[in-house]
């Protein structure tokens, strides 16, 4: 049975997940970022429990590997409160496309630190991307850019967790990576939501409530996709979360990406797309 098809709308359905993530804490308003940020792990800690409980992973992983584990949980975090950062500060098709930067991060990361080697077209490829950033940031010498530089630094971020990710992926289980992260992304964001907590309005609960239903649904999803297909068959497709987030972002909040975002998302987009169908066909000869 071809799983292909079946494993694209799960990718699909994934970024629409993510796009509504970015709705949410949108709409969750002036809640502070660390309580967003605990309402969207502790729904993602209670699954990963659950699944851990339904199979035979180790909940804490083994002790030679917790320097990485703790070192992808910590990254993970740092990415998640600056993309949120972002997201409540720039319109959400801009705060999507530079977090996905992250797998640009990837490629680099994993050069310098598992000794992968650079295809002759990532270089080059490398440079579009960057240059398509600077259409996004628009740099100007003032505050008005940093969130967009938020948004840059958490596909940094998102990059280094998932490069420790790959090198955790042949030594420990999904599930006990997931959990890990999950409970110290709750455990660091208790004191700081304690020492600034909003009581959220009933309609704000639901939002924060939504936000880790989202997330949750957006990465089972996307794990479930990469589990019924390859990676280099289905990984494009996540960039359907920067259509639907602008889309979202449009009807939702009347926001508008200008055309030098437009640009830099199209140079971005392109050049994945061009790496995708590279590695597709250099993978089958």
């Amino acid at each position: 049975m071809d799983n292909k098809p079946r494993a694209v709308a799960l990718m699909i359905l994934s970024a629409l997940a993510f796009a509504f993530m970015g709705a949410m804490v949108k709409l969750a308003g002036d809640i502070p970022l660390a309580e967003k940020v605990l309402f969207r792990n502790m729904v993602s800690l209670a699954i990963a429990f659950i699944t851990l409980k339904k199979s035979s992973a180790s909940m804490f992983g083994k002790k030679e590997n917790q320097k990485y584990l703790i070192g992808r949980s910590m990254l993970g975090l740092s990415g998640v409160l600056l993309y949120f950062y972002a997201i409540n500060n720039i319109n959400l098709g801009n705060s999507a496309i530079l977090n996905k930067l992250s797998p640009f991060f990837v490629t680099v990361f994993a050069a310098i630190f598992l000794k992968e080697k650079l295809s002759k077209v990532q270089i080059p490829a490398l440079f579009f991307v960057f240059i398509g950033a600077l259409f996004i940031i628009q740099p100007k010498m003032n505050f008005d850019m940093i969130p967009s530089m938020a948004g840059v630094a958490s596909a940094i971020c998102a990059g280094g967790a998932y490069t420790l990710v790959r090198y955790l992926k042949d030594r420990e289980q999904p599930a006990t990576i997931v959990f890990y992260f999950s409970l110290i992304s709750v455990l660091g964001m208790i004191p700081l939501t304690a020492m600034n907590f909003v009581i959220p309005t009933p309609a704000q609960c639901a939002f924060l409530l939504m936000i880790g239903v989202f997330a949750a649904m957006g990465q089972f999803t996307l794990t479930y996709a990469y589990k019924l297909a390859p990676a280099s068959e289905v990984s494009i497709f996540n960039y359907f979360s920067v259509v639907f987030s602008a889309i979202v972002g449009f009807v939702m909040f009347g926001e508008v990406m200008d055309g030098k975002s437009i640009l830099g998302a199209a140079l971005i987009i392109g050049t994945a797309f061009f790496l995708y169908m590279y590695n597709r066909k250099h993978s089958t000869n």
